[in-house]
């Protein structure tokens, strides 16, 4: 089973459960989904209504909890510290994790310097070992660790919930991208229609070249059987000729008397 596939079935039974409950008892459900070490979205549980009913109530660092999970990192959660509840490891660990995605998105090279500071790693093994055992052996990144250049290398990361905002910076770019991909099927397609002319064109010149070949050799064959008619009736059969010559070169025989 696919990590998307995981934590769909995982999200369903948490929107299922929180649904049904409000204001405190909220508490566990978010503590649970920011803990848990298949789920890394969070956005099906912030939309429904009863979770944003905690919004100014004395439950609202559950909101805010489940804010940092959803759009920040380990840095924001230092940041903010005195006004969220103390995290568990497993939700330490989580968001650590989450803060190796949101780097991820913007660059595919991440130096080991900045992850070190990022994640509060103090030496390379350290940071190695979190980077294997528990980003790429979960499976929400793929990459190498380059030693030689201190870089980590990430062809691939799972993504994360939009924050506020950026799903507007991604219709926009979408938009963009369908408009330049309308533009370049229209080049492509008149391309394909100049190609389709060059071709008709290509093969009307090649065709007017046969003919004209064709012509060509009807009329030097006229041509020859008319030279050899009109050698034919100059000279006559080449026998004829042979026989005339013979017949007027060679002297002809007298006959003498014989005398007795």
């Amino acid at each position: 089973m696919d990590i998307e596939q995981k934590q769909a079935e995982i999200i369903d039974q948490l929107v299922h459960r929180a649904s049904t409950v409000k204001g405190e008892a909220l508490g566990p459900i978010i503590i649970e989904a920011t803990s848990h070490p298949s789920l890394f979205a969070f956005s099906e549980i912030l939309a429904l209504p009863n979770v944003a009913e905690l919004e100014g109530t004395t439950n609202s660092v559950y909101l805010d909890v489940l804010r940092l999970f959803a759009h920040g990192t380990w840095g924001d959660y230092k940041c903010n510290a005195s006004r969220i509840p103390q995290l568990v490891p497993d939700q330490i660990l989580k968001l650590k994790q989450l803060t190796v995605l949101t780097l991820a998105e913007s660059n595919k090279v991440l130096p080991y310097d900045t992850l070190m500071v990022e994640l509060d790693v103090t030496n390379v093994r350290e940071l190695e070992d979190f980077l294997i055992n528990e980003c790429m052996y979960a499976g929400i990144v793929r990459g190498k660790l380059d030693q030689l250049k201190r870089c980590f290398e990430v062809p691939f990361a799972a993504g994360r919930d939009p924050r506020p905002g950026q799903l507007g910076d991604m219709l926009h770019t979408l938009s963009n991208w369908l408009n330049t991909s309308e533009n370049l099927l229209v080049s492509i397609q008149d391309k394909i229609k100049w190609a389709d002319n060059m071709s008709e064109m290509d093969k009307k010149h090649r065709k007017e070249a046969e003919e004209s070949v064709e012509e060509m050799k009807k009329s030097l064959s006229m041509k020859g059987d008319v030279d050899s008619r009109g050698y034919k009736e100059m000279f006559g059969e080449p026998s004829g000729v042979m026989d005339y010559e013979e017949d007027g070169i060679r002297p002809k025989r007298r006959r003498h008397p014989m005398i007795r």
